[in-house]
Parts: C-alpha cells; structure tokens; sequence
C-alpha cells in the first residue's frame, strides 16, 4: 500500500514516514501545499494523510480538490486543530478520519490500517482474465494451475491488477514495489515482466499484460 504525507514539520513528517515504512507501506513526503496536492491527484496512493496549516495551500483546500477526482481514497487528516468545528469542516469536506496532534503512534498506524481495510471492502481476490490472486493466501492460479511466483514477482503483478486498465509507469513500479526513491535502472523491471508472462504462459491471443512502450506497463482483461 502507498500512503502521502503532506506535512510541514519536516521531524513529524520524518518520524511518520519510518514508522509507516517500518510497517511495509510505501510513503512518500512532501512538506508544501501545492507539491501535495500535485502528488495527490496522479492518483498513485491508497491513502493520504494531511496537516491542516501548510504552505501555499491549506489541507482542506487540498482535500476538496482531491475529492473532485477521488471519491474513495481515504484522507486522515493529522492537525493541531482541535475543536469540533474544525473536525467538522474536515469531515465535510471529504476526510474519513481526523486525528489531533499530539498523536500516539500505534493508534494511527491502527486508523490507517482500518481506513485502508474498509476502502479495499475486505477484497481477498484480484482477477485478470483467467488469472486469480488470493492476497490472504499469496497464492496465484491461472485456470487450476496453480503458479508459483516469488514475493516480488507477486508483488509487481499484484500492483499491475490493482490498477487493471491504467497504465503504470516505470518510475511507479520501481517505487511501489522495490522502494526504490532515486534514479535507479529500471531493466529489472523488464527482467520481471518477462519471468511473469512465462510463469502465466501468457499467450499472444491473451496479452494480459501490456508494454506501453518508453512508459511502463498495463494490465487489461482481453
């Protein structure tokens, strides 16, 4: 799962950003309005977590644009705000969750885990075409077969189903799945794709996985 921190307090932010890594999300940060906001709508997170008083624009302004464009994603705002006017007005305008600083750690790490369970609606099973992956039991059939895939080669095309019909591009992938944050060759990705569509014996006629050339790959059901 990835997860935006839009914080201004680069020692709330950085804190936030090694607890939730330590926990096996992929975080990213940034500290000013706009950059969060611009983060916010490529529409590359499961969960965003906002402060209400940042640079440029606020979290709340942020919040009523994402919402525009998202309508499911989870929002936790993470604020100094304190009263029930202010929690109401960032309900109302889109958050899911709204929690006070001073915070305890394990209580937002347990509020991100809840939002991110309820958003998937208990989802166990992805499906591409003929290809299941059961994400409680890690395991991947295509028909009765049954394929075995290493963690990473799971994990990447468990990132490819979860966004079936749009297209992931590379800089997306090495993130997501390698937690890779710098310039990085990417090849390994291709080295990968190439081992999933062998182990899937993914034909022409099938082509469950597509390259969009000098951009990155989809996943489609044809």
């Amino acid at each position: 799962m990835r997860i935006l921190i839009v914080e201004d307090e680069k020692g709330i932010a950085d804190f936030l950003q090694q607890g939730l890594e330590e926990e096996s999300f992929t975080v990213d940060v940034t500290y000013s309005g706009n950059e969060g906001l611009s983060k916010a709508l490529s529409g590359e997170y499961d969960l965003l977590i906002l402060d209400w008083m940042l640079p440029e624009q606020s979290g709340i302004e942020i919040c009523t644009q994402f919402r525009k464009e998202f309508k499911e994603t989870p929002v936790i705002f993470l604020t100094a705000k304190d009263t029930v006017q202010e929690t109401i007005t960032g309900l109302q305008v889109g958050a899911n969750d709204y929690i006070k600083k001073p915070f305890d750690f394990k209580e937002l790490l347990e509020r991100v885990r809840v939002q991110l369970r309820t958003n998937s609606s208990d989802l166990s099973e992805l499906i591409l075409g003929s290809i299941v992956l059961n994400l409680d039991a890690h395991t991947v059939f295509k028909g009765d077969e049954k394929i075995a895939l290493t963690q990473k080669e799971f994990s990447l095309l468990e990132l490819l189903v979860r966004n079936k019909g749009k297209v992931c591009t590379r800089t997306n992938i090495i993130e997501s799945v390698w937690d890779i944050h710098f310039d990085y060759n990417t090849g390994v990705i291709d080295v990968f794709i190439n081992s999933l569509r062998k182990k899937l014996k993914i034909t022409d006629a099938e082509n469950y996985i597509q390259t969009v050339r000098g951009i990155g790959y989809i996943a489609n059901d044809i």
